[in-house]
């Protein structure tokens, strides 16, 4: 590891990158700058945007009795002020500091929620409003928190007087100009257009020039057009990243037209693709595919901001830019990992999990990958990044990239997923009757000298489901891997799948009476072993896998068949 790291540029141009930008971010949040944040207080709020995040009054009687469920955590105050709260999960702090769930105090439609929800924000302007400091103000919790309390500025104001009416504005704007001056230096990916995105929701909310909404319109559209690909998927390629920020970018456009200004047309291309590259994601059930850094799934959450697309007609099949593929036939669902990895600025939650796939029948998923528990310990975060918690195939138990760094470089960089991955090639082939794709990538080739290729393809009207792995040692696909190596092909399972042998010998797997899948192997016998679901709504969940285990240099391919079956006698 320590070689690797001493000759990789990729790595040492990131930490060189990242390094040049926390020391411009603290010099302009430093106290030399802190002049730049004072100015004139707004006279007024002029419009609340909407929240299109889904809202739970009950958490606001939570609230009340000191109980504070944030971010997978339940945190007991105790009668003290939350925000005074030391010892907490650094998710739950961030949750806390972000102020989203303003929208369950207003969901509750109660003077006591109203008057609690004031109150805690007076407490936080009291205790950290004078002092820029992380948690509080860490420029991402600083966006989510200023987009909330212009959302939610009326439950707040309610019943306040003049004077707090008038710390609240003044807050809001100190906050606004913190955030124009250290956007450009937040690392990139999806907090940072986030940002870009709070910044315009306050110029449009507070007394502004046009010529100010006019530059920040700008500069969020250059962000949107850098970070949107052309099919409409996010750069960091996280489904749960499009998802997060149409719940923002569709509240945005409305509030546009609320106030009388015409959107940028970057805002409204941008929403015009991430929409149908949402559904693109989406599982007949309605849950996101589990791919780089995407967990768990409220379908209530993605129909919320699916009520809005009015593009209509089909899912894409074939995402190019964002690197997947689709297929999908006769209740069917095939989602495939065909692209690189990010780039390692927007990486720092991306899987390992080239050439996987996910697999539903109906509202049934049988093939999955393990996901990632969001909330959960580290250990296990690390552990659903691997190659091995995907569906798909590993060489002597390694994982195709590397997101694991020494101590010091983790402390600077965080863990980006690095190399080896150079080469990631796709092609579609479709036909009536049949929809396929073939891929293969070289995250092997440096280390072990294999290239591993993938085909897939859906025919029978979904009855079907075909793969072949393939493992080569030289880009023409002639060449046998050496002696030495052994490959793992892995397919989880579902939680909720059924597994077991008929009379035949055959695996079948079985979601319901009327959903079954024989499972077929061509020269090998797939072993049953244990594994784990990290991206149950519930928590990590105990499941089961298929794996397949050969020796490349004697059957470098593997032929296998899911077929959809009758119900069972």
């Amino acid at each position: 590891m320590a070689m690797a790291l001493n000759y990789d540029p990729q790595l040492w141009g990131f930490v060189a990158s990242e390094a040049w930008r926390r020391a411009r971010r603290r010099l302009r949040s430093g106290p030399l700058y802190r002049w730049r944040f004072s100015g004139k207080t707004p006279e007024r709020i002029l419009i609340a945007p909407p929240d299109l995040r889904l809202a739970d009054g009950a958490t606001a009687r939570e609230f009340y009795r000191g109980r504070f469920p944030l971010a997978g955590s339940v945190v007991e105050t105790g009668g003290t002020s939350p925000f005074r709260v030391e010892r907490a999960p650094a998710a739950w702090q961030e949750a806390l500091h972000g102020f989203r769930w303003l929208r369950h105090m207003r969901a509750a439609e109660t003077t006591l929620a109203a008057g609690n929800a004031r109150a805690l924000v007076s407490e936080w302007i009291s205790i950290h409003g004078r002092r820029i400091a992380a948690p509080a103000w860490a420029p991402h919790i600083t966006a989510r928190r200023l987009i909330a309390w212009l959302q939610h500025s009326p439950i707040v104001l309610t019943g306040a007087d003049m004077a707090a009416y008038r710390t609240f504005l003044k807050s809001l704007a100190v906050q606004m100009r913190y955030l124009r001056a250290v956007a450009a230096e937040m690392p990139d990916g999806e907090e940072r257009v986030r940002a870009r995105i709070a910044i315009v929701f306050a110029t449009l909310s507070l007394p502004s020039s046009p010529a100010r909404l006019h530059a920040v319109s700008k500069a969020l559209a250059l962000e949107l057009d850098r970070q949107i690909l052309p099919d409409g998927i996010h750069i960091s390629r996280n489904p749960g990243a499009g998802l997060e920020l149409l719940a923002d970018l569709l509240p945005l456009r409305q509030t546009y037209f609320n106030q009388g200004e015409a959107p940028p047309d970057a805002l409204i291309g941008a929403i015009e693709r991430m929409l149908p590259a949402l559904r693109f994601f989406r599982h007949q059930d309605g849950v996101l595919a589990r791919f780089n850094g995407m967990g768990a799934t409220s379908h209530d959450r993605v129909a919320a901001i699916l009520h809005h697309d009015d593009t209509g007609g089909a899912p894409i099949l074939h995402a190019s830019h964002g690197g997947y593929d689709r297929l999908a036939m006769g209740g069917t669902t095939i989602i495939a990992d065909t692209g690189a990895p990010p780039p390692p600025d927007v990486s720092h939650e991306a899987q390992a999990g080239c050439l996987s796939f996910e697999m539903s029948s109906g509202r049934h998923h049988f093939i999955v990958n393990c996901g990632i528990d969001s909330y959960g310990a580290e250990d296990f975060r690390l552990l659903s990044r691997s190659t091995a918690a995907h569906s798909t195939a590993t060489v002597n138990d390694t994982s195709s990239a590397r997101f694991t760094l020494p101590g010091r470089l983790r402390a600077m960089v965080g863990s980006p997923l690095i190399g080896p991955i150079r080469k990631v090639r796709a092609k579609r082939f479709d036909s009536p009757g049949i929809h396929g794709v073939s891929a293969s990538h070289d995250g092997y080739l440096s280390r072990f000298g294999v290239i591993h290729e993938r085909e897939l393809m859906l025919a029978g009207n979904g009855d079907i489901f075909e793969g072949t792995d393939r493992f080569y040692s030289d880009r023409n696909g002639m060449a046998r891997p050496g002696p030495g190596l052994t490959v793992q092909i892995r397919f989880h399972l579902h939680p909720d799948i059924g597994v077991f042998r008929n009379e035949r010998g055959q695996l079948v797997l079985k979601g319901n009476d009327t959903d079954i899948w024989t499972v077929e192997v061509e020269g090998v016998a797939p072993v049953v072993e244990e594994s784990m679901f990290f991206a149950a709504i519930s928590g990590p969940r105990r499941s089961r896998q298929l794996l397949v285990e050969i020796d490349p240099s004697v059957l470098p391919e593997v032929a296998w068949r899911f077929t959809r079956i009758e119900k069972a006698g």
